[in-house]
């Protein structure tokens, strides 16, 4: 095909990229897909002199915020295979961020725990985001984030609690 795109492309997408009926969806679409990038992420890490790479940061968020995991939960939460997470693990083993102790609950399995090193470190991947964020809204004022986090709390905790409902019985038919 002479015109498809090349596989690394990293261009920010807008809302006017997806065809949704919802305004919302299509930004949120939009947002997810730039902040969610793995090659978007990679970059911006790399140009702000971060040593660890964007599924090492991925993995110590999941960690910090989630606690221990076995490395098929991790891969799950991940979206990814046994095999690449093992790759990742291995790595963050070596740098001292994380080690693999056995599961109390299931002494045939292992759990993958943040070492102090590795909660630092995680930590410091939080800091980035906070950065990230403060950049992006350093043009708004004090009010309109305000209002924009209590509206965005909101939308998450209805979003949660649709997301329960959705998974017992499927989606509605219609909704006006």
């Amino acid at each position: 095909m002479a015109n498809a795109q090349p596989a690394k492309d990293v261009r920010p997408r807008g809302a006017s990229d997806f065809p949704y009926r919802s305004p919302l969806l299509a930004n949120l679409s939009a947002l997810i897909l730039l902040w969610e990038s793995p090659s978007m992420q990679g970059e911006i890490l790399a140009k702000s002199g971060e040593s660890l790479d964007q599924p090492a940061h991925q993995t110590l968020r999941l960690l910090l915020a989630w606690g221990s995991m076995r490395p098929t939960a991790l891969a799950d939460a991940l979206g990814t295979g046994a095999s690449y997470v093992s790759k990742i693990v291995r790595r963050l083993e070596q740098d001292g961020l994380v080690e693999r102790a056995t599961d109390p609950s299931d002494r045939r399995a292992s759990l993958i725990t943040l070492t102090e090193a590795g909660e630092t470190a995680a930590r410091g991947v939080y800091e980035l985001g906070d950065r990230m964020i403060a950049e992006v809204l350093s043009g708004w004022s004090a009010a309109d984030v305000r209002r924009y986090t209590e509206l965005t709390e909101r939308f998450v905790s209805d979003a949660i609690s649709s997301a329960e409902r959705m998974r017992e019985r499927g989606l509605l038919s219609h909704v006006p």
